[in-house]
């Protein structure tokens, strides 16, 4: 004979939530009254599965409130006669309350309430705490600064569960080295087969924890075999991301293509692969994968920050402010949403604000070279140099003399006529660490210009062409062999730079200006740039190309992307 309890546990066995809750309601309050229709640790039950109901269905406030009740009614069955008798078959379970204090710890969270989710958890004695107790522990005290705590927690957490990695992790993002986390698990692995990877693993996330990118690179690099884990995108997007760390933007945007080619629908490192592309003004590309995680429906704090990036690329500012708060609301320390809105602040010329972001990304992630360059852009803009210089300065010693932070420091330096020489010297420095990379080589390009060193200018942007060509070393190579009158040159490079960004508008004007200030060209080399261009006309009045339909037909398109991710966002 089946009781009233067997029908509520049937339905919450068979996940019919609202079920539950529409009869454990009635069945709690006839049991109010008649003791005798639900047994006590049957009642208890009810409790238990209807607060769980609540949890299933987001209703976290009501869900924690009817665990506090279970807790309660939970204290009087230990106090009352038969609470004194061995437990029947079945009713074991009702003499631990870990797991109902560790739902309401979850509810908290939910909640916005860590303080008293941390609480909760803490009154749980420590012979008693679970490895998932001791593991929401850890990420708490660690959350909280509470470091000697967190360690000891992660600890825990291994010694009953040796491949938790994520434990692992743990304990070397609070400077555990490696060899230490290496021991606590050795005893309990040495008999598993398939773990010739794990100490790879171990060496490689150390060194991500201590900022040494490269190191990390080479070692994660050696598991990208047919031996170990060939293929796996959570190695791939890890590597992208050291590169990304590291400043090697191209290296990174191979590696987080390659993931997300075997896995399309991968949400992990997709934040920073959107920043990749932007960076590297891959907008078609960037447009083309905001088209694919929208079809998904699934919408995280990374794929609104992918979808902010795209917003920006297509320079709708206030729209992609927009998905950088809908991120930051589902996490609010997600620290790619709090650079991507400074950025979009500075672009806005709202400084202040944009300073108050960057802050909290510096306190959040003092070692991340985006906040540091975020400040010193804020300062340049409010015309504050002083302050560029000790911010750049401060990036110098915490983050090294890497080429990216010492062109930072050169570009607050050029701009003071004093300062210019040691700019140079910085500038140089940073090319004899890295020959290829370019903010170094434009900056220093720049002030042979001023130096009227035309020859070096053009030496040192020739050589780079022939590496890495891009838009705008072309368009600056037009420029300079404009200046010393080789109009062939200049135009050869002008169109050069046009075929890479058709919308560049600085090799547009440069061309107009060689077309208008000279009668002597050779009308066969605008034949031959006419061919390579011949979609391409020229407005008269504002020297922009003409659109053509594919364009428009392709911006009609995006349009109707956008509209749909600002119904998403509205509804969100």
């Amino acid at each position: 004979m089946t009781s009233l309890y067997d029908q509520v546990k049937l339905l919450y066995d068979q996940e019919l939530y609202t079920n539950v809750i529409a009869l454990a309601n009635l069945i709690l309050s006839l049991s109010d009254h008649n003791s005798e229709l639900l047994p006590a640790h049957a009642k208890l039950l009810t409790y238990v599965h209807c607060a769980d109901s609540h949890f299933h269905l987001g209703k976290y406030r009501k869900a924690e409130s009817l665990y506090k009740k279970s807790l309660q009614f939970r204290k009087c069955l230990l106090k009352s006669k038969g609470a004194t008798k061995p437990p029947q078959e079945g009713q074991k379970d009702l003499l631990s309350d870990i797991d109902i204090k560790y739902q309401i710890h979850l509810c908290l969270v939910k909640l916005k309430n860590p303080e008293e989710a941390l609480q909760i958890l803490q009154g749980i004695p420590g012979k008693q705490r679970t490895p998932k107790v001791n593991m929401a522990l850890a990420r708490m005290f660690q959350e909280q600064g509470m470091e000697r705590s967190a360690i000891t927690s992660y600890k825990e957490v291994l010694r009953e569960c040796p491949l938790a990695l994520e434990a692992m992790e743990g304990l070397l993002s609070l400077g555990v080295k490696g060899i230490e986390v290496n021991s606590l698990i050795v005893g309990c692995t040495s008999n598993l087969s398939g773990l010739d990877w794990l100490n790879s693993w171990i060496k490689a996330h150390a060194h991500i924890h201590n900022r040494e990118y490269n190191h990390a690179v080479t070692t994660l690099r050696s598991l990208d075999n047919v031996n170990f884990l060939r293929d796996n995108v959570t190695l791939l997007v890890t590597i992208g991301e050291c590169y990304y760390y590291a400043g090697d933007d191209k290296n990174a945007s191979l590696c987080l293509r390659r993931a997300r080619i075997i896995e399309p629908d991968l949400v992990k490192g997709l934040d920073i692969y959107a920043g990749v592309l932007y960076k590297t003004h891959h907008t078609k590309e960037l447009e083309k994968l905001i088209s694919i995680i929208t079809a998904t429906g699934e919408y995280t704090a990374e794929t609104y920050v992918a979808m902010a990036y795209a917003l920006f690329a297509a320079r709708k500012l206030s729209r992609a402010n927009t998905f950088t708060a809908q991120a930051m609301i589902l996490s609010p320390n997600n620290i790619e949403a709090i650079i991507l809105r400074g950025n979009i602040m500075i672009e806005q010329k709202k400084y202040q604000e944009a300073l108050y972001y960057f802050r909290q990304a510096m306190q959040l992630k003092s070692h991340r070279y985006e906040p540091h360059k975020g400040l010193v852009d804020c300062f340049v803009g409010m015309h504050r140099l002083r302050e560029a210089l000790n911010i750049a300065s401060g990036a110098c010693k915490q983050l090294g003399h890497t080429p990216r932070v010492l062109t930072l420091y050169a570009s607050v330096l050029m701009k003071d006529p004093v300062s210019v020489g040691k700019a140079k010297n910085l500038l140089e420095k940073a090319l004899t660490q890295d020959e290829t990379y370019l903010p170094a080589v434009y900056f220093l390009s720049e002030i042979y210009e001023q130096e009227m060193n035309l020859e070096a200018a053009i030496a040192l942007l020739e050589r780079q062409a022939e590496i890495q060509p891009t838009s705008k070393l072309h368009q600056m190579l037009g420029d300079l062999w404009a200046r010393v009158h080789n109009e062939d040159k200049a135009l050869d490079h002008y169109a050069n730079s046009l075929k890479l960004d058709p919308g560049n508008g600085r090799a547009l004007e440069g061309m107009h200006r060689l077309d208008s200030t000279s009668s002597k060209l050779d009308s066969t080399y605008y034949m031959t740039v006419g061919e390579e261009h011949a979609d391409t006309s020229f407005g008269v009045g504002d020297g922009l190309p003409d659109t053509d339909n594919d364009d428009a037909a392709d911006e009609s398109e995006t349009e109707a992307v956008w509209s749909d991710m600002d119904l998403e966002a509205n509804s969100q």
